[in-house]
């Protein structure tokens, strides 16, 4: 049988997909290690996500959900004993830290309030304080809704001879990264298909600067995440495993999408439909986790209202043909989220989505 599907889908990942992308993935493709035009069609499709970030860096692009860049960057620059200082003010920023302690580093937090992001002066104290070989920082944390600014943040880890690791998986294509090209000078920037970008859970891209070319070298890590083979694959026509032709040729028809509409364009899309969502959850009398400034405008992560539980909440939407997302760790049973990226974008659906949210609280607090 086929799974259910919802008129407002509004999750914060894996999001819709539009017909154009579909088509491109049912397309039967020759084999990717035979054929040239799969090289000229990943190259094609990296030029493009190169393009999306604003990055002359090069682009890697992983076979794999969105994790496999989170762990194959940590593990292709840093060796046991190594210093990271990692920025902690989320789920997905906190477990990057585990990630890399688990890899060996010794590891500084930086603790930050959720409301109202990461401070860009505690960081840089903590950058000087530990000349760290690895800064790591979530751009947007959806569990929370988080958006963290990465102002002057290359330039303290630079001048201690260290790298700026960003995961901007969740606002990739749904607020711009550099305003200017390279603004941020990331070092390894984490991509993943599945959120603003609207293509499947494939696939995975990490845009890598020359500086951490050099130490990927130096760490010669081996592995199916490792970033090493990426340097000279499309040179040599030498990929280190059978990539995924359907997901690149997807992905690719997702970026032409963004591009054919204008990054303008998308982003102007996106924060209209976050202020909207904004707007009408504050006018049902809800509290947004995150201070207007430090909310990615792709997600809107909100506390339940007293008495409600997210089951009676998830459970009542759902047969009204909504379906928004529940939270995890400290935040499960206590936030949901609206996933306003990529596809979902759309006022009309926002609308739509809090029509019925609106009705189903007034039910559940009358009961």
């Amino acid at each position: 049988t086929m799974p259910r599907s919802y008129k407002y889908s509004l999750v914060p990942g894996p999001t819709t997909v539009s017909r154009r992308v579909l088509d491109a993935y049912s397309v039967c493709y020759p084999s990717a290690d035979l054929e040239d035009e799969f090289v000229e069609d990943y190259q094609n499709c990296a030029a493009k996500l190169q393009q999306i970030i604003n990055t002359s860096h090069d682009v890697a692009i992983l076979a794999g959900e969105g994790m496999v860049a989170l762990w194959g960057a940590l593990k292709s620059v840093l060796r046991p004993g190594d210093h990271v200082v990692a920025v902690c003010n989320g789920i997905y920023g906190a477990g990057i830290a585990d990630m890399a302690a688990d890899l060996g580093a010794t590891v500084h937090r930086v603790h930050a309030d959720i409301k109202h992001a990461a401070d860009p002066a505690a960081i840089t104290a903590a950058i000087h304080e530990h000349t760290p070989r690895l800064v790591t920082i979530v751009h947007c944390d959806t569990p929370t809704g988080v958006l963290n600014s990465l102002t002057g943040l290359a330039a303290a880890v630079h001048a201690h001879g260290g790298l700026l690791y960003v995961d901007f998986v969740s606002s990739v294509a749904g607020v711009a990264i550099n305003n200017t090209p390279d603004e941020h000078d990331i070092d390894l920037g984490l991509v993943g298909s599945q959120k603003a970008i609207s293509s499947l859970p494939d696939l995975a891209a990490v845009s890598i600067s020359a500086r951490a070319w050099d130490v990927i070298e130096k760490v010669a890590y081996k592995g199916y995440d490792a970033l090493l083979p990426f340097r000279h694959a499309v040179a040599q026509k030498y990929f280190p495993y059978t990539h995924n032709w359907n997901a690149i040729a997807a992905l690719t028809a997702a970026l032409d999408g963004l591009l054919d509409e204008g990054l303008p364009a998308v982003y102007a899309r996106h924060a209209a439909c976050a202020a909207r969502c904004r707007q009408r959850i504050e006018a049902l009398g809800l509290e947004i986790v995150t201070a207007p400034a430090a909310t990615c405008p792709t997600v809107t992560a909100v506390y339940l209202p007293a008495g409600v539980s997210w089951e009676a909440l998830d459970r009542e939407l759902r047969v009204r043909g909504v379906v928004f997302a529940g939270s995890y760790g400290p935040y499960a049973g206590r936030v949901f989220r609206i996933g306003h990226m990529g596809e979902q974008a759309r006022l009309e659906l926002v609308d739509g989505a809090l029509d019925i949210l609106a009705e189903v609280l007034t039910k559940l607090r009358s009961t």
